[in-house]
């Protein structure tokens, strides 16, 4: 009896050992969304320094400095513990930047977050040579502390107001004393500005430390957006912002010139301009006194770059351009000091290149050319006179790292292996962090020099590849397929790694769709990536398409979706779903589609015009009505809703809302700031008057990305939960 028992516990224990190395290798949202275990790492504070030879990486408060040839042992250079301060809390880092002539370390403490890209935060300059430690600013937080060229000035942003320290001395100069919440803001960005323009710092030193341009922000009259935070009070804490939608009034802007020297400040005048207008960018011309400030008209089809000379007083046109549709503003304004050239990207002949002018603002040549879109520059190297991009010169899938010589326009490649080519170039251009990933391969990043050669690898993220090899992941297979139209739009798809014949299995499409964006691409995915496999584990197809409207494929393809977001998307989501109801092993009254902000406002509208291919979707923050989003985004591919109507409201979910057939999840966070609760909570009053049956979740507090602890794997399991209730019960 007793070895009978011992023989049942140990065929027990092996079993139940069997069972738990099978549920290991199965994925789970708490593993995925919860955990770092499958987290992809990237290339994070790194910084070339100036001798070439060597960089700098900051980690859990000491900054150290590496050979690139790996001959000497990694250098502490500084630590946060070494801070000599009179406060006596411990110092918690999050960023340190380099000044000039890397004399000086900001560091940045007390992070602070305001809206997607700004934050404020207590800065800390400390100097290197002598040791010494100085608060930027103890009369409250900071933003974008930014030194002079010569290292002794450093300009900052507080409470709207502009202000200086002189690094020497430590005096303190406030420029500007009309800053104010929601009604004046002085070298920062407002809400748009930021949000759609990538814009948060707006102020420029000059090259010879003499000015400071900034932006004035003029939002009083812009109509507010209003919040609640549930906090614990006895009642909600109120909250509202600037947020100008669509046809409403914008900020008026002007840029403003302090003169440090002798302290006063110039208002530059402004183009005359058809319409309402945005200052997008601006920049000093290098050893001049000429800042060229952009002015994008409201419809943002014009772009005039003026050159103003601040010393002498006078203005000229460097550059004027205009589209039929609308243009995208980038940062890839370069000079040449030293030919009086400089070098501009645009996509006048169809495609996205770079071109080369003079400093009058005559065109003098083509520097890339061909039926392929430049898709980032990285820089121009005087020694060789090469410049440096990457480009979709292959395939709108890949990204290649190439040369071009400004004088031959000779085109190298200088990474071109099939996949995904990033680079991070050093000031001298003499070696390079070169990344590469595949939408199956995690990213390595490398340190090469000009022959290509690796010097040594950062990060490998090995670990990652440990884990596919253990979970036995699918792969992701791009494929093509052809719309109504007859236009081949680019997919993939993860099949079960082994399908039984005649079985038909459920499918989950997912989308962004946007206006140059891209899903269908050889990048890693990241964490849905494993989301993806974890679906694909429990028996489904998962599958993507990028549609008409996505990016790298040239201007017309990239701009047909114009005055009419929503429809030519839609429309190819449907063609593809129909295409993947004809595969064999597909299950065509199985069908969903998933998406997030853009792609939850897509997957909303495929459910409700395709209601006979589609049996269920999930939306999370999705657009319901362009009228209720920015007037930047909006009016670039709408124009304003008086002149487009038809164009607004034939695409906008809820005036579809009695088409609703499948099943439908709605998630949206309460906070959110980008797309405001106020367009679920319009569908979901569409839908209940129209007597449609609908799921919603809803995050308190949360903004548009709904994470941090645990809350992306809720937002994961109800969607997981739903699919299978939906799909698989």
């Amino acid at each position: 009896m007793l070895r009978n028992l011992f023989v049942f516990t140990l065929f027990l224990g092996t079993f139940l050992s069997l069972e738990l190395s099978a549920q290991n290798k199965s994925l789970s949202n708490e593993l995925i969304w919860g955990g770092n275990s499958l987290y992809t790492e990237r290339v994070g504070s790194f910084s070339f320094q100036n001798d070439g030879r060597h960089y700098t990486r900051f980690r859990a408060g000491s900054l150290k400095s590496y050979d690139i040839l790996g001959e000497e042992e990694p250098k502490e250079i500084f630590n946060v513990k070494n801070l000599k301060l009179s406060v006596k809390e411990e110092i918690k880092a999050s960023i340190v930047s380099w000044g000039p002539q890397e004399a000086s370390l900001i560091i940045e403490t007390d992070k602070e977050k305001i809206y997607r890209r700004s934050y404020k935060a207590n800065y800390i300059i400390h100097h290197q040579k002598s040791e010494q430690s100085l608060v930027l600013d103890p009369a409250g937080k900071q933003m974008y502390p930014t030194f002079d060229p010569t290292g002794k000035k450093l300009a900052y942003v507080r409470s709207n107001n502009l202000y200086m320290m002189d690094t020497e001395t430590r005096e303190r100069t406030q420029l500007t004393r009309d800053g104010k919440w929601n009604e004046i803001i002085n070298g920062a960005a407002d809400w748009a500005y930021e949000e759609e323009l990538y814009m948060t710092r707006a102020f420029e030193w000059s090259p010879n430390s003499q000015y400071i341009a900034y932006i004035r922000f003029d939002e009083s009259e812009v109509p507010e957006f209003s919040m609640k935070y549930y906090e614990d009070g006895i009642y909600p804490r109120d909250y509202s912002f600037k947020y100008p939608k669509v046809s409403q009034t914008n900020s008026k802007v002007k840029v403003r010139v302090y003169d440090v020297q002798n302290q006063g400040t110039l208002d530059l005048p402004i183009p005359e301009m058809k319409d309402d207008f945005y200052i997008p960018r601006m920049k000093w011309i290098p050893e001049t006194n000429e800042l060229v400030v952009f002015y994008l008209n409201r419809l943002q089809n014009e772009l005039i770059l003026m050159a103003y000379d601040v010393q002498k007083g006078t203005q000229r046109v460097l550059l004027q351009e205009t589209n039929e549709r609308y243009i995208s503003i980038h940062d890839h304004l370069t000079f040449i000091p030293s030919k009086q050239q400089f070098i501009w990207m645009t996509e006048k002949d169809g495609w996205r290149h770079l071109y080369l002018y003079d400093y009058q603002g005559d065109e003098l040549k083509c520097l890339s050319k061909g039926e392929w879109d430049v898709t980032d520059f990285y820089g121009y190297n005087p020694e060789n006179q090469k410049i440096y991009l990457q480009a979709a010169s292959e395939s709108a899938l890949q990204r290649e790292i190439l040369t071009i010589d400004i004088n031959t326009a000779k085109v190298q490649i200088l990474e071109g292996e099939e996949g995904w080519n990033t680079a991070l170039f050093s000031p001298d251009f003499k070696v390079y962090i070169h990344g590469f990933e595949t939408m199956n391969q995690p990213p390595v990043y490398s340190l090469k020099n000009e022959q290509r050669e690796v010097l040594r690898t950062l990060i490998s993220n090995d670990h990652l590849r440990t884990e596919q090899e253990y979970f036995q992941v699918g792969e992701m297979k791009p494929y093509v397929f052809t719309n109504r139209n007859g236009e081949k739009l680019n997919g993939f798809v993860i099949m079960p790694q082994s399908t039984d014949p005649g079985e038909k299995y459920p499918v989950l499409m997912h989308l962004y769709g946007g206006p140059n964006s891209q899903q269908v691409t050889h990048r890693f995915k990241g964490k849905y990536y494993w989301w993806f496999q974890m679906l694909v584990q429990q028996g489904y197809i998962v599958a993507c398409v990028d549609n008409r409207g996505t990016g790298a494929r040239g201007e017309d393809f990239r701009k047909q979706t114009y005055l009419q977001l929503g429809k030519l998307e839609t429309e190819d989501q449907i063609d593809a779903a129909k295409e993947l109801s004809q595969w064999e092993a597909v299950d065509p009254q199985r069908i969903s589609i998933f998406g997030w902000s853009y792609g939850g406002y897509l997957s909303s509208l495929s459910l409700l015009k395709g209601n006979d291919v589609f049996n269920a979707a999930v939306a999370v923050a999705p657009v319901t009505n362009w009228k209720w989003y920015d007037s930047i985004y909006t009016e670039r591919y709408m124009r304003r809703y008086e002149e487009n109507p038809k164009g607004y409201d034939q695409n906008a979910p809820m005036f579809i809302a009695d088409q609703l057939k499948g099943a439908f999840l709605l998630i949206h966070g309460l906070a959110d700031d980008n797309v405001h609760f106020q367009h679920s909570a319009e569908l979901m009053n569409a839908l209940m008057h129209n007597n449609k049956q609908f799921e919603s979740y809803v995050y308190p507090n949360e903004d548009h990305s709904i994470s941090g602890g645990y809350l992306r794997v809720h937002v994961f399991n109800k969607i997981t939960s739903f699919l299978n209730q939906n799909l698989k019960s």
